[in-house]
């Protein structure tokens, strides 16, 4: 048993665990890491599990008890207390801890959230909309940490989730114009006996609720353009059009953007357009490859009803 000093490490979210046996510090963080399946050249910092004090000094790791659990920290990764439920009594052991409990129970939402991710990635469907935003808005390392996702699929996840956010909210706007069409509607039902108001109204009504005056789009094209991700892939074609045929300097006052943030839109909607109609072109392209194949047949079927009626004449 002179091997070296049994000991145990984990990662940072307390999912991987193992026992070792090291006779040094520096050989800790070379196994420990070997265990936990971190890259070789990845600097890592040892503390201790329970309480996240940093181990930097070999007598002081020598100094403490067999079996001590240690917790190996990439750089932007900190230690978190394991968050426990007990019978009500652990806080008179830790009076002096109230403080630091209460921080990390403000950050705790995210990391349920993640873990309830982590064990089924469909529960996003089920998730209010307050949960989804936490998500995004929590930090990308830690959460990846939680998730046990590399950083780039993190920042995928959380765009996904930037999005069905984006496609709720559009959602309740377009509902709540159906609602306002509805409600508009009833008015002028309930008006049928009085034509002679009916005209100019119903015509005012239409435009208030379709077309801002002022810019001649849809409102509804105004909030699409005004969302937070990618609106040119919202838009029809004919609006697309619209709004690169526009300019920077008519869209700027419309929107109410600096003219570098009306430039960017209107060139990823110049963009979007183009795809668009490379599209078409494409399936144009096709139809017309295949149309001497169809043009081919019909002759041939012509022309051979064309030889058989002299036969059947004779």
């Amino acid at each position: 048993m002179t091997d070296g000093k049994p000991c145990k490490v984990c990662n940072y979210t307390r999912q991987k665990s193992y026992g070792l046996a090291v006779p040094s510090l520096d050989e800790l963080k070379v196994k420990g890491s070997q265990f936990l399946g971190f890259s070789p050249s990845e600097e890592v910092r040892v503390v201790l599990e329970d309480d996240g004090t940093i181990v930097e000094d070999q007598g002081y790791f020598l100094c403490l008890p067999l079996n001590t659990k240690f917790m190996l920290l990439h750089e932007k990764e900190t230690w978190s207390p394991v968050r426990r439920m007990d019978g009500g009594t652990a806080w008179m052991a830790r009076d002096s801890m109230v403080l630091e409990t209460d921080t990390v129970d403000t950050a705790a939402p995210w990391w349920d959230l993640a873990q309830q991710l982590r064990q089924d990635l469909t529960s996003i469907i089920l998730m209010s909309d307050a949960d989804l935003q936490t998500l995004v808005d929590s930090p990308c390392p830690e959460l990846a940490s939680a998730l046990s996702f590399p950083e780039k699929r993190t920042a995928d996840l959380q765009q996904t989730l930037q999005t069905v956010l984006d496609r709720r909210e559009e959602e309740r706007q377009s509902k709540e114009l159906l609602q306002l069409y509805l409600q508009t509607v009833e008015k002028e039902d309930g008006q049928q006996g009085e034509p002679s108001q009916k005209g100019a109204g119903d015509v005012d009504m239409t435009d208030v609720m379709e077309l801002d005056s002022g810019s001649g789009f849809m409102y509804r094209t105004l909030m699409v353009l005004k969302g937070k991700t990618s609106p040119e892939t919202r838009l029809s074609t004919e609006d697309l059009q619209m709004v690169v045929n526009r300019g920077v300097d008519s869209m700027v006052p419309v929107l109410g953007w600096d003219r570098t943030r009306t430039s960017a839109l209107l060139q990823a909607c110049e963009a979007e357009l183009t795809k668009r109609l490379q599209q078409v072109q494409a399936v144009q392209s096709i139809r017309s490859n295949t149309q001497p194949d169809s043009s081919q047949q019909v002759d041939e079927k012509s022309s051979k009803e064309s030889v058989e009626t002299p036969a059947g004449g004779d």
